[in-house]
Formats: C-alpha cells, structure tokens, sequence
C-alpha cells in the first residue's frame, strides 16, 4: 500500500521559510533548467474574467531530483474586498521514476510565494551591483514584502521605499518591513522619486499598463518585474528596454507570451525574434551578468514549473525530517 503525505499550510510553513536554503534550492533550479535535460511544458493558464481570476497549472521534471511537481496556481485579485487572499492553491508531488503520488501540499500558494521571492534575489544576486544598498518596491502586498526581505538576503540593503496605488498599505508594509528587517523603509508618494533614488527596483504588481517608466531609471539600477506573469498584464514602460544593457528572462519563450518583453515586442521596441540568455545560464556560469558598474539591468520574472518541482522536494523533505504532516495510506 502507497503512504502519501498530506502537509498542510502550517506544516509547510513551519517548515521553509524565506532564507539562505531556499535561494540555494531556487538558484539549483535555474541553473539546471540552463543545463538543456529538463521537461518543462508552456503554462496551462485559464482568465476567469468576470471575477478578475485566473488559474495557472505549472510542472517540470527535473532530471537529478527524485520527484516532479505539478502546482495549481489560482489568483483572484478582487478577493482582498471580501476579506480573502488574492492567492492560493496547492501542489502535487510525483515520483519521477513510478509516477506514483507522493505528497499533497496544501500551501495556499505559501511555496509559490516563497520560490518567486527566491527567484528575485537569484535575480538580485546575479545582476544588482555587489554594494546596492537603496530598494525600492512597487506594490505593497505580500510578495512585495517578501521580495524586500529577500533583496535583504542577497545584497546590503540598508534602506527601501515602498510604493502602491492604496498609500495607506504602502505604510502599514513600511511599518512592518522596518521593525521585521531592523532597517530604514518608508512608504513613497512619488513612485518616480522612489525609483530613480534606488539601486534595485522590484515590481510586484498586477497591473496593466506601466508603474515603472523609463524616464525614471538611471545609471547602475537593476529591475526585477514580478507580476507579468499573464497575456494582458504590463509593469514596465517597454522604453525601459531601450534603457536598459542587459535584460535576462527566466524562460524566453514564456517572456515573450507572457513577461514584460511580449509589451516591448508589441511596442515595437523589440524585435520579435530577438535572443536572449536566460538567469539560468549566466546562474550556471555559461553567461555573463552585469556588464558594468553603471549599466541598467532587467530580469523578467515570469515563473516557472522548475520552480515549483524545486520548492515542493525541497519542502517534503524539510518536512519528513521534522516528522511533520499525516501519512495517508491509499
């Protein structure tokens, strides 16, 4: 008889937090999706329009780790009116080699906002300046938090703004990200002040049209955009690709359905058939990163089911070694 384990939101979160290990396990993930071995299929992604919803389906099998995930991400962005996460969902976890289930995760979306807060600070550490000190962050939800934090692991953040279109949650985030991380944060009026005076912007947003403009970008500056992760959604001003030296997506081919590039290809300001190198390669060493000290770099964040199959191993074997979650017997 099969023992499946059943992890609860509480029994994950006691278990992986946003730290050093987790940006480890993502980095892996990055830099194996780079090494060419890894079965990864496009986004199964479903619009629930008519309540601001949509649903995303991600996996990938990852050769070298024992098992595959396949998450079900729904996020419906109305849900905050009526006192509900805007995210959640769970994942599923396969043995690679039987294909035999072997763990339900019911996380809530907790993973997915720990491995998308990891992938920044890949991100951050590849291609940010080694002495950024100045963030700033669009959007003061939970994955604008924890990308602060995040940022706060990788590189030697000293002080941060936070901006959002509801300035009262752009100070409660403010407020809880000083006293959480013990340093300067302070909720910006002006979203164009907040940017051009940080070394590392991060966009968190799940808007569609620009939050982020080119104008207000400077020399030396890194940009991770997070939220375009859907056909219609928008966080950069495509000039910004005109701006910048190096842009880096996490899959190409998902950037340009789906990411910041897709608006900058139909901007016209990118060529349709332009190549780019993936984080997961100049992660592995076979790409370079930051050109220069006063170069203005862009990672586009789309996510992807290597994430995932990364987060939920790494979680189910936090997990067991602590003796947590119920063992079902099928």
């Amino acid at each position: 008889m099969a023992s499946i384990k059943i992890l609860t939101e509480a029994d994950l979160r006691q278990a992986v937090q946003l730290d050093l290990a987790a940006i480890k396990c993502i980095e892996q993930a990055f830099s194996a999706l780079a090494g060419g071995d890894v079965v990864m299929p496009p986004i199964l992604s479903m619009a629930i329009a008519p309540f601001n919803g949509e649903v995303d389906v991600k996996t990938a099998f990852v050769p070298g780790i024992v098992s595959f995930a396949i998450k079900v991400s729904p996020g419906f962005f109305d849900n905050p009116k009526i006192g509900l996460p805007s995210t959640s969902g769970l994942m599923v976890l396969f043995a690679a080699n039987t294909g035999m289930l072997e763990a339900l995760l019911l996380d809530n979306g907790y993973l997915t906002d720990v491995r998308t807060a990891a992938a920044g600070a890949v991100a951050a550490r590849h291609l940010a300046r080694q002495d950024a000190s100045r963030a700033c962050i669009l959007g003061a939800g939970s994955q604008g938090k924890l990308q602060l934090k995040a940022l706060c692991l990788v590189r030697p953040i000293t002080s941060a703004t936070i901006w959002a279109r509801d300035p009262a949650k752009a100070a409660a985030a403010a407020r809880q990200m000083s006293a959480e991380l013990g340093i300067e944060v302070t909720a910006a009026s002006d979203a164009a002040v907040a940017v051009a005076a940080a070394d590392i912007v991060v966009t968190t947003t799940p808007a569609t049209e620009p939050v982020l403009m080119a104008e207000w970008l400077r020399p030396g500056q890194h940009i991770t955009a997070m939220g375009s992760d859907q056909h219609h959604k928008n966080e950069l001003d495509p000039g910004c690709f005109a701006r910048a030296a190096l842009y880096v997506p996490d899959r190409l081919s998902q950037t340009r359905s789906l990411g910041e590039l897709r608006t900058a290809i139909a901007a016209g300001v990118v060529k349709a058939d332009a190549d780019f190198t993936e984080l997961g390669a100049i992660v592995a060493g076979t790409a370079s990163g930051r050109p220069s000290d006063d170069a203005i770099t862009i990672a586009d964040l789309t996510g992807t089911g290597v994430q995932d199959t990364a987060i939920a191993t790494f979680a189910r074997k936090r997990a067991l070694a602590s003796h947590a979650g119920t063992d079902f017997t099928n």
